[in-house]
């Protein structure tokens, strides 16, 4: 919109060149371009570009809209250029951001609106059983031990296995369970593809027998929703070779139903907003923040690695906030002016409004409690979370999803009280009951709104030589985190050692993409995980 007019005796022939960066890269290579349109000053493109899209990456664009024909963008052609991250494109409200163009000084360049939409490819899941009947006896000493084969038909003429069922034993008369597959997978969105499906009778050696085959399309299974849909399996070799040959049996749709699956986009574009909390470790253990030996020590060249970890997962999940005020606490800390240990003290000083400005406000906060609170101990993570629980109960209608990152340098000193702040309150056979609400920060389960009910995620980033052993048991990835012999209802804890993915040439930009990118992969699951328990659907974004 409203672009510098470069050409003498008509208006500019805008096209928009994008170039994308790579992850904790600095080259910018060109992605694509558009469409030229002539004699114009607000051009309307229609080209897309089509990007991957990774929630835990910084994905940073550039668009350059020459004002020329010409492959080479020449001086005389810089119409300015906007700087934008995908996240923050798709981050916005309706996935619409409007962006200056700069570049040129002195003048005005117009701005630039980009659009982002996800490609919905066939989302639809579904879930179908089936059974047969008098299927042909294959086993010598016994009956056969039947499964089927689903084939999805290509372009070319070709078949790919895209299911198998399990196998049931010692039988004529199967009945399978019931199995879950994406509509894509079945018939890549076409429903009149055909679907081929082989009857199978297992063998321990591999060698399975050929029982028979029938064929179908997405179309026809669908009809099995409001009626049972009988094939009958067919064997082409016996059907050639014996004339009073009818079938090998027969197999029976017994359900099909379909439902959509949501994505984290979804979510995002009706409106959820990543609410994002940092918890910093203060304990004595990490060294006087002076002394370069120091884990809070920053030169004038080298941030610390407490600023790392929060700037490499702050700058990413920032793009998903709309006010981009964060609370950040200190904990492990004596804080004047009485000298009080605190696990949860506010970092800019202010406990009725703990929130700090972007990312840069959160680290200005941090260095500046650096310098006015004595370090000290225990590490104690269960105060913290509690009150970020506290928040994340007071709206539970998929609104708000909460962040909160914890960067500590020790072994946990309250496992007992942290896992009890995890551990969902409801008993393990109904995962889907509602935590009781409330915001007072308590280690006790009565009171205690507790973490993994509540639509908040967990990030311990340890920094430091130190072992951590015992920070795998709270992340719940092979064994789900228990207290007093309950659950915790979803896995909401993700932790690293930091000390993996610094990059050993020194490269920091390329050691916080790399946290980044491990730390926050788990994020966007979590949260489709709180939506489906609580079959939450996303809000349909505004026209």
């Amino acid at each position: 919109r409203n672009l510098l007019d470069m050409d003498t005796f008509s208006k500019s022939d805008p096209v928009v060149v994008l170039f994308v960066q790579g992850s904790g890269g600095s080259e910018w290579k060109e992605f694509g371009r558009t469409e030229v349109i002539d004699n114009t000053l607000n051009p309307d493109f229609v080209r897309k570009f089509v990007l991957d899209y990774y929630f835990e990456e910084k994905q940073n664009l550039r668009f350059d809209p020459p004002g020329s024909h010409g492959a080479v963008l020449g001086a005389q052609d810089f119409l300015g250029q906007a700087f934008v991250a995908l996240g923050e494109v798709i981050g916005s409200q309706r996935g619409r951001l409007e962006r200056a163009l700069t570049g040129v000084p002195g003048k005005r360049c117009g701005t630039i609106l980009l659009l982002a939409e996800e490609l919905s490819n066939c989302r639809d899941i579904v879930t179908m059983q089936l059974c047969a009947n008098k299927l042909d006896k294959k086993d010598f000493f016994g009956k056969s031990d039947p499964f089927l084969v689903f084939y999805r038909s290509n372009e070319d003429g070709t078949f790919t296995i895209c299911h198998k069922t399990e196998v049931v034993k010692n039988t004529l008369n199967p009945v399978w369970q019931p199995f879950t597959i994406p509509v894509r997978a079945l018939c890549n969105g076409d429903y009149d593809r055909t679907v081929k499906i082989d009857v199978y009778d297992w063998d321990r050696d591999g060698s399975h027998d050929f029982i028979g085959e029938f064929a179908t399309s997405y179309r026809e299974l669908s009809r099995a929703q409001s009626q049972f849909t009988v094939y009958e399996v067919l064997n082409p070799r016996k059907k050639c070779k014996k004339k009073k040959y009818v079938n090998s049996g027969t197999v029976t749709l017994l359900s099909f139903s379909v439902e959509s699956e949501f994505t984290f986009v979804d979510y995002i574009r009706g409106g959820t907003q990543l609410n994002f909390t940092v918890a910093i470790d203060f304990t004595a253990s990490n060294g006087m923040p002076s002394q370069p030996t120091s884990l809070h020590y920053a030169s004038p060249y080298q941030l610390s690695a407490y600023a790392l970890a929060l700037k490499a997962v702050g700058e990413i999940i920032q793009d998903y906030d709309s006010d981009k005020l964060f609370p950040a606490y200190g904990f492990g800390a004596k804080v004047p002016p009485d000298g009080k240990i605190s696990h949860q003290f506010p970092l800019n000083n202010n406990a009725d409004n703990p929130s700090c400005a972007g990312i840069e406000g959160v680290l200005e906060s941090y260095l500046q409690s650096l310098r006015t609170v004595q370090l000290y101990g225990p590490t104690n993570f269960a105060p913290v979370i509690n009150q970020v629980a506290g928040a994340a109960a007071q709206v539970t209608d998929g609104s708000q999803y909460h962040v909160l990152l914890i960067i500590t340098d020790g072994v946990i000193s309250d496992m007992l009280q942290t896992k009890e702040a995890i551990v969902s309150v409801s008993a393990p056979s109904s995962p889907r009951a509602h935590p009781t609400p409330g915001a007072a920060p308590s280690c006790h389960p009565a009171s205690a709104p507790q973490a993994s009910a509540l639509p908040m995620s967990i990030i311990i980033v340890g920094v430091g030589p130190a072992e951590f052993e015992a920070m795998e048991e709270l992340d719940g990835d092979e064994v789900r985190v228990s207290s007093r012999g309950r659950y915790a209802e979803r896995d909401i804890v993700q932790f690293v050692p930091f000390r993996d993915y610094v990059d050993d040439s020194g490269n920091q930009v390329l050691s916080m993409a790399r946290l980044a990118k491990d730390v926050l992969a788990e994020i966007p699951e979590q949260l489709l995980s709180y939506m489906k328990t609580r079959d939450i659907k996303p809000r349909r974004a505004d026209p």
